[in-house]
């Protein structure tokens, strides 16, 4: 799903990780705009992706147990990122929040993404 709807990852640090989806046809409701379900996939990912980097790839996995998304304004055209930081980092839990902005840095979407740490049998 990230390949085909354009997601990209843009920079890795210490505490967060980046991405940015573009708002086209792929990504946008009947109306045009940035799709709920878009806003949340890449929040998702991001989410994903940094909680699997905290861990030892050899002994544990992180799934997803459970997102919410709040979207607090529409975006009609170019390109959203979203940004993931940890709330929680927990020997069998995480919480991570991800914002995702416009590119008037402006919030578009508020996510938080709860990871189950699964140790490899």
């Amino acid at each position: 799903m990230v390949d085909r709807i354009g997601i990209e990852f843009t920079e890795i640090g210490e505490d967060f990780v980046k991405a940015t989806m573009p708002v086209d046809e792929r990504t946008v409701q009947p109306l045009r705009l940035l799709h709920g379900g878009a806003s949340v996939t890449l929040a998702e990912t991001l989410g994903s992706v940094a909680a699997t980097m905290t861990v030892d790839p050899n002994k544990q996995y992180c799934v997803g147990l459970e997102i919410n998304a709040n979207h607090i304004k529409s975006a009609k055209s170019g390109i959203v990122e979203g940004i993931a930081h940890p709330l929680h980092i927990g020997k069998k839990t995480q919480v991570w929040e991800i914002k995702i902005t416009n590119e008037e840095k402006q919030l578009i979407c508020v996510s938080r993404i709860t990871m189950a740490v699964i140790d490899k049998k």
